[in-house]
């Protein structure tokens, strides 16, 4: 009787699991991980009350099996430790044994040199020109330049001329630092106390760079923003946005990394109930506007032209809008689910349209701007899809096919329809950009793949490990150099081109 009170608990827990993967309706792979989370804590539970009371067995034999617990535990904890969860909320334990060594192999760099000076590159939309790469990097395997240790957080790099600039976190400290870019050698390091920190998302900034005219433009994940010379790294100001807004830190700490246009600089805020977007002079610091209801999401500002207005567009907590960059005047807004971090950027695909996705079991909506008569815009939904729920990672548009991470496997949309056309190959929540015909994937293992651009089939070109652990950074292709870091280390590649 004792041990089939024992296979009954087994069985409970496999059935429950099973019937979680297999049958019950959920909206995302996480909500099915969360529930599965829960039952296997809940059996481990039960498992152990069955040892300790209901077994019936010897106290002896008790007491070494609740040892033996114990000492797998300790061990396994002594060796690993937590780090947090994966984009599907898997929680991730490395190990503790595991540094990270300096190397700098001498290589000179050779190849297509670059600027990108901002997420996403330089028009902060995933796309990366004027370079061709080889597309077999089993024959000619990417060349290591350097590799490094770095402090935390989930910011990417931006690179102009032989500066690359990062945002990290140093104990109690958010740093800006610049390397030399051939050599991986720190030129400067400016710091301030803050820090952000999260048992699930890690800690440290999360927001890339932006280096515009000589300056580099930063967001700490608390809200600092901060204005250096690129060359000596000399502060030029910095200013609180969530006090000058009246805000709070968001959930997951500020991640839009700044846009600069007009002489002023533009970020998403903390404030809860509006602003949303704020303006600061780029020069001084100085506020210039703040607008937009609602809070701000964690994607980045965009400068767009949309229905032949330019305007900057903002991916809220609760609805995507247009802003006129000039005064922060919201040109027209659309609602949006709440219930999920908005991190993916709204992707421009015509003159008058916009592709919005969220993860969390939302999926993608295809609307247009038609211009009001007497000004304003109204807004429709062409069509609304969960072929595509983007996460973390921006979209790509090529040959009228949309191209994203839904739930971590990449997949391909009809722009028409939202029609998925294929999905294959699971690439984790990790970043893309294009490069010419094909798609350059940061994937959250580590793996660098590249990817034809087909809207007929999934059709993985080649790949390469670049670094180990979870990377949620978004990389920097600076021609055919490669940034790319997570929380513990960076490394620069140069990959063959044709």
């Amino acid at each position: 009787m004792r041990w089939r009170l024992f296979a009954v608990i087994l069985l409970v827990i496999v059935g429950a699991v099973g019937w979680v993967w297999f049958v019950r309706d959920a909206d995302s792979r996480q909500d099915r991980v969360l529930a599965t989370e829960g039952i296997l804590s809940g059996g481990g539970v039960a498992l152990l009350i069955w040892l300790a009371v209901l077994s019936r067995l010897r106290g002896r034999t008790r007491v070494l099996a609740g040892a033996a617990v114990a000492l797998v535990a300790g061990v396994f904890f002594s060796a690993f430790r937590y780090a947090g969860v994966d984009g599907d909320l898997i929680p991730v334990f490395v190990p503790r044994w595991r540094t990270v060594e300096l190397i700098v192999t001498g290589a000179p760099l050779t190849g297509v040199a670059m600027d990108f000076p901002q997420f996403g590159g330089p028009g902060r939309d995933g796309v990366v020109t004027g370079v061709a790469l080889l597309r077999d990097w089993e024959g000619t395997p990417p060349s290591l330049v350097w590799r490094r240790p770095v402090g935390g957080g989930w910011s990417g790099f931006a690179v102009v001329g032989e500066r690359a600039v990062t945002h990290e976190q140093h104990g109690e400290e958010e740093r800006v630092v610049c390397y030399e870019l051939g050599t991986g050698e720190v030129v400067w390091s400016r710091g301030n106390v803050a820090g952000y920190t999260s048992k699930l998302a890690g800690e440290g900034p999360r927001a890339t760079p932006t280096i515009e005219g000589g300056s580099v433009f930063t967001l700490g994940a608390t809200g600092v923003l901060s204005a250096f010379d690129l060359e000596s790294g000399r502060r030029s100001w910095a200013i609180d946005v969530i006090a000058d807004v009246a805000g709070k830190i968001p959930a997951w700490g500020l991640s839009g990394s700044p846009l600069v246009h007009g002489g002023n600089v533009l970020v998403g805020t903390g404030a809860a109930q509006g602003p949303s977007l704020a303006a600061y002079d780029a020069a001084t610091g100085a506020r210039v506007w703040a607008a937009g209801e609602g809070s701000a999401g964690y994607a980045s500002p965009r400068l767009v032209t949309l229905a032949g207005v330019t305007q900057v567009v903002v991916f809220n907590n609760n609805s995507v809008a247009g802003h006129d960059p000039s005064d922060g005047r919201v040109l027209w807004s659309h609602p949006w689910s709440a219930r999920q971090p908005n991190v993916a950027q709204p992707l421009p695909v015509g003159p008058r349209r916009l592709l919005v996705s969220s993860g969390y079991g939302i999926g993608s909506e295809l609307i247009e701007l038609t211009p009001r008569v007497g000004g304003g815009f109204e807004v429709a939904t062409i069509w609304a899809s969960r072929r595509l729920k983007s996460k973390f990672a921006s979209m790509i548009l090529h040959d009228a096919h949309v191209f994203g991470l839904d739930d971590g496997i990449l997949t391909c949309v009809a722009l028409a329809t939202g029609q998925r056309r294929w999905k294959g190959g699971r690439y984790g929540h990790g970043q893309l950009l294009r490069v010419g015909s094909d798609l350059l994937v940061m994937a959250e293992s580590g793996d660098v793949v590249l990817v034809a651009l087909d809207g007929d089939e999934h059709r993985e070109v080649t790949r390469f490990q670049a670094i180990d652990g979870k990377v949620w950074n978004p990389p920097a292709l600076a021609g055919s150099r490669l940034l790319v870091r997570n929380d513990q280390e960076a490394a620069l590649f140069l990959l063959p081109v044709k």
